[in-house]
């Protein structure tokens, strides 16, 4: 990774946080931004932005961490809960996408790294919002996989289940609320950052050269063993 430019959208804490702290430990340059964040790495990705300051000619790799947890019988999801999810977890994507294809394409040579949810795949109640707009992301995903191949550009995405962001900080709160979250999961326990920043590592680096197109779940074996 040393001396390719890595932007991070969410790189402030959480999974983003972690990635930056394991990409510039290898050397890559790395471009935070965050909502929290002020100066050059201040982006709200819910306003109308066409371009994002202090980006390089050429970006080798971008990380979209921002998301939601909003978990609650479907009857009681306002349209503007629906609309909110939307807002930052797919069409944040699609304005940074948008924003970024040109650095992306003259690097000749880029990897993008999504965000879904196990829950996409795996009915789970309660998530319908978020299911709803993580599956857009895949959906997505999919699709510029495909065309902006010719350009040498890879998108996968990574769809994990429970893990112990900041984000998911009311659903860890608890000793017991940590042991439920472990039992629901075959491997026994939630996850943890490092699980997920790992695996972003991977899919930005050569390793993963001929990747592309891809949903990776880090779930613990939810979606698929019992």
């Amino acid at each position: 990774m040393e001396h390719r430019n890595i932007v991070i959208i969410g790189g402030n804490s959480g999974i983003g946080g972690k990635v930056k702290e394991l990409l510039e430990k290898e050397g890559a340059n790395v471009f935070a931004f965050s909502k929290s964040k002020t100066g050059s790495g201040n982006l709200d990705i819910t306003s109308g932005f066409k371009e994002i300051e202090g980006i390089p000619e050429e970006v080798h790799g971008l990380v979209y961490c921002p998301g939601t947890i909003n978990l609650k019988p479907f009857h009681r999801i306002s349209l503007s809960d629906f609309q909110k999810d939307l807002e930052i977890n797919y069409l944040g994507v699609v304005k940074v996408l948008q924003a970024l294809q040109k650095p992306l394409k003259k690097s000749g040579n880029a990897s993008v790294v999504l965000f879904s949810t196990v829950a996409v795949q795996t009915g789970m109640g309660f998530h319908s919002s978020i299911a709803g707009a993580k599956g857009a992301v895949e959906g997505l995903s999919r699709s510029l996989a495909a065309e902006w191949a010719n350009a040498g550009i890879r998108v996968n995405t990574i769809a994990p289940s429970l893990t112990d962001t900041p984000l998911a900080e009311a659903l860890l709160s608890s000793p017991e609320k940590k042991e439920a979250a472990g039992r629901r999961h075959p491997l026994g326990r939630h996850g943890n950052v490092n699980d997920m920043a790992e695996a972003v590592v991977f899919l930005l680096s050569e390793k993963s050269s001929w990747t592309t197109g891809q949903v990776l779940k880090i779930d613990g074996g939810l979606s698929s063993v019992r």
